[in-house]
């Protein structure tokens, strides 16, 4: 199959929220297959959130990632096993010193088949005992996205220096490079 863009395979859409809508994106930006990575908000009651509106905690927005991949090279479930490994899904609210509920794990569901494979991938990760604590990811339909503000947009890329940056995001982009090694885009 080839779509418009003269692409063989399948586009898909995947939202997930796992903290630091940064360290997602720089993640999933590096593995084949995933052709674009949007960070934005997804959850919330504010119609058009900005991100001193998230920053307060109080929209009921998430900081998540919107990735498009071609499921031809890509698997939802492959997408799912990278997030599991490059983020802790046994916090609530929270990752590392980001606390909030705009840093919740989360993973917006596009088609009941998504949903299913979600729900797999946290059972079998349950049942193998992969985590020594409970996971707290939310799984619901997918919401209205917003996309954040173009600041954000390829932030680690655009900004490596940043000690946010060096300090969290530059260890899960290595975290993620080690452990898919395989997987990382050439």
């Amino acid at each position: 199959m080839t779509d418009t863009t003269g692409k063989t395979g399948v586009r898909e859409v995947a939202t997930l929220g796992g903290g630091c809508f940064w360290c997602l994106e720089a993640v999933f930006d590096g593995l084949t297959g995933v052709e674009s990575v949007e960070s934005g908000y997804c959850g919330g009651h504010l119609a058009n959130p900005t991100y001193e509106d998230i920053c307060g905690g109080d929209t009921g927005h998430a900081e998540v990632v919107r990735i498009t991949f071609d499921q031809a090279v890509v698997s939802y479930t492959d997408l799912l096993e990278v997030f599991f490994v490059i983020h802790d899904p046994t916090t609530l609210n929270a990752q590392g010193n980001d606390v909030g509920t705009q840093y919740r794990s989360a993973i917006y569901f596009h088609t009941p088949g998504q949903k299913e494979i979600a729900e797999t991938v946290i059972r079998n990760l349950t049942a193998g005992g992969v985590f020594s604590r409970p996971i707290v990811t939310e799984v619901t339909p997918a919401p209205h996205f917003h996309v954040a503000e173009p600041y954000h947009q390829e932030y680690f890329e655009n900004n490596p220096r940043q000690p946010y940056c060096q300090f969290v995001v530059a260890p899960k982009v290595a975290k993620f490079r080690q452990k898919f090694a395989a997987r990382v885009k050439k």
